[in-house]
């Protein structure tokens, strides 16, 4: 693939290049992958993606591989470790926040939702295709991100707001936000079923 081709967010790092070709807008539907990536995403609020990126694997070692039942289980001898952590983003909030997440997975569970349907439900099930052609075009939210980030407050989650869900709705599929120029916009199409 041209590098000019790709959509331009994604620079010239190999490590963000792969992630938007392999990653970026493939529907995701496993229940812990769309967990960690929820905490992942919330971690990156006021950074880059790619900072987040580039720690992707401390996370999954500094928070047992993501999780939820360990996770709801720290207590504060495991924050202050998790604080003192340089692999990770060292903030008490977002440490926190990924524990309320947990939590909030394990409640939704209890109540007989599987979370992979609960977050899907907001786009009834099947990635929504924008035809966006330049990236000026695309949202930074959506009336749907909106709707998703007050149900996920109300079931106890944080680092949630529109903003940081309708990314994290790009980045699993849920919105297939690819340029229409990218090689990757057909192939997630078709990867969702409705090429």
């Amino acid at each position: 693939m041209a590098d000019q081709q790709r959509c331009p967010w994604c620079g010239d790092d190999p490590l963000y290049m792969d992630y938007h070709d392999n990653v970026w807008g493939r529907p995701e539907y496993d229940d812990l992958a769309l967990f960690e990536k929820l905490c992942l995403d919330g971690q990156q609020a006021g950074l880059s993606w790619l900072t987040i990126l580039k720690k992707q694997a401390n996370y999954r070692a500094a928070y047992d591989h993501f999780d939820p039942q360990r996770i709801a289980r720290y207590d504060d001898g495991k924050i202050e470790s998790l604080l003192q952590d340089r692999g990770i983003i060292r903030n008490r909030l977002k440490v926190q926040s990924i524990i309320r997440n947990a939590r909030g997975y394990l409640d939704l569970q209890a109540q007989g939702h599987s979370f992979s349907k609960f977050l899907w439900s907001f786009v009834d099930g099947a990635p929504i295709q924008n035809q966006w052609r330049s990236i000026e075009e695309v949202p930074v939210y959506t009336p749907e991100a909106e709707a998703m980030s007050r149900a996920l407050k109300k079931k106890g989650f944080n680092f949630v707001g529109p903003t940081i869900v309708y990314a994290f709705m790009q980045a699993v599929g849920m919105v297939n936000d690819h340029l229409t120029s990218c090689p990757q916009h057909a192939v997630c199409r078709e990867l969702s079923g409705q090429a």
